[in-house]
């Protein structure tokens, strides 16, 4: 108990001297205001000094990084502005601007994705953003991906989700329509002893079973629409353990291997071995050039229930740093390149789809025979929480779902699950 006790005071310390990091907000200045009230203008440049210059952290990617250095110098030549672009993984830039922006050495912006933001906001490091009436432009899954307690962080400018690739040689859109289907494929072309499989998944990886979970009524934290509830977590509740049921038939009737990674799942895939298989846009182009015209994608199956079960979404997002000196020219520039022209530009550049609605309603994207498919399923899906309390769930739901694919009882192996979480929240100090 006393070293319990012990970590939780290190962990309550050391998130105040992390806030106390963090300039104070002046509450008066709306720079950020409400982003998702959508009413009004929002912030505007208008009175604000304009800058010689503005500093972006870029995510550390070559395609990425070529089509914004078009986009810059499209923003400079417009505003006279000079944009200073350093190339950083999103990844790592979080942790970065905690040490070098309270040294004044950090970005007007940054990059990352949105899951990450409840961490990035209670550690003081980003600033709120009032995007007006703009904020519908974007999709509404996105906004609220980047939405916390009411107010908008980012402007998002990729959103992300998973749906069904399949192989037109093998089994037709409409036979993975619905579960029912999906099951009587896996069924019918399943030859483990060959290699051969009728659906492939991650199925021990939470990210990509999460659908089957929320599609029969299980939920990570409750959201009753003002926020994320860590103390409600639905991860065992009867939804759930049907979704923990459904993935542990496929292990007992040998549709998927329980060694399944995600590196045999694309390889017996390209090598034209397996159906349909589960995962994300970003594989693309690996299935494409392996299978060419034989390719087609999908949105997950209906369930039973007839409802397509609710995907994970992700947003990546450009953030204003609380420590920014300009912060009007800073939102100025994160509208610029999100805007129609640009986020088209960067989705055929980056092959990243855009957030904003009307570039994701556009021809070239909702009527791409592969994108289109992914584009559909973010309306169907819902963004990953982004509390920092859902850093505490993967781990536990990962050893869960191994413990689903080896056997055991499902309620049991979810409620003890649930405990770990819990637990590990306390200990975070995150509650």
């Amino acid at each position: 108990m006393k070293k319990f006790l012990a970590m939780l005071m290190v962990a309550v310390l050391t998130l105040g001297v992390l806030a106390a990091c963090g300039p104070q907000r002046d509450t008066g200045n709306n720079a950020g205001g409400n982003g998702g009230s959508a009413e009004g203008e929002g912030t505007t440049t208008e009175g604000a000094d304009k800058p010689e210059k503005l500093t972006v952290w870029v995510n550390d990617d070559e395609k990425q990084r070529a089509a914004l250095d078009e986009i810059f110098a499209a923003y400079t030549e417009e505003t006279g502005i000079e944009v200073e672009a350093t190339g950083i993984s999103m990844l790592d830039q979080v942790e970065a601007l905690a040490l070098d922006g309270p040294a004044g050495n950090g970005p007007d912006v940054f990059f990352g994705p949105h899951d990450r933001l409840g961490d990035i906001v209670l550690r003081g490091l980003a600033d709120p953003i009032d995007l007006g009436e703009d904020a519908s432009l974007y999709s509404e899954t996105a906004m609220n991906a980047v939405t916390v307690d009411g107010e908008a962080y980012g402007v998002p400018q990729v959103i992300e989700t998973y749906g069904m690739f399949y192989n037109k040689d093998l089994v037709s859109a409409e036979e993975i329509a619905t579960m029912e289907g999906l099951m009587k494929v896996a069924e019918e072309q399943t030859d483990a002893g060959s290699d051969k499989y009728g659906f492939l998944m991650e199925a021990t990886n939470f990210y990509f079973i999460y659908p089957f979970f929320a599609g029969n009524g299980g939920y990570v934290f409750n959201n009753d629409g003002s926020g994320f509830d860590a103390s409600d977590i639905g991860l065992a509740n009867e939804g759930a353990v049907q979704g923990g049921e459904l993935v542990q038939s496929w292990f007992d009737n040998g549709y998927i291997p329980k060694e399944i990674n995600g590196d045999i799942m694309s390889g017996l895939f390209t090598e034209g071995k397996v159906a349909t298989v589960l995962t994300g846009p970003w594989n693309i182009a690996t299935y494409r050039d392996a299978l060419g015209d034989k390719l087609g994608t999908a949105t997950l199956p209906k369930l039973e229930n007839g409802d397509v079960p609710k995907s994970f979404v992700g947003v990546k997002a450009w953030m204003l740093s609380s420590f920014s000196e300009n912060k009007e020219w800073s939102i100025d520039l994160m509208k610029f390149i999100t805007n129609y022209d640009n986020a088209m530009k960067y989705y055929e550049v980056a092959g990243e789809m855009p957030a904003l609605q009307e570039a994701l309603d556009s021809d070239e994207i909702a009527n791409d025979e592969l994108i289109g498919a992914f584009a559909e399923q973010t309306q169907y899906g819902e963004p990953m929480p982004n509390i920092p309390q859902m850093q505490q769930v993967w781990d536990p739901m990962g050893s869960a779902l191994q413990f689903i694919a080896n056997g055991d009882d499902v309620g049991e192996v979810l409620e003890e699950a649930v405990k770990t979480i819990e637990d590990n929240i306390a200990a975070s100090g995150a509650e």
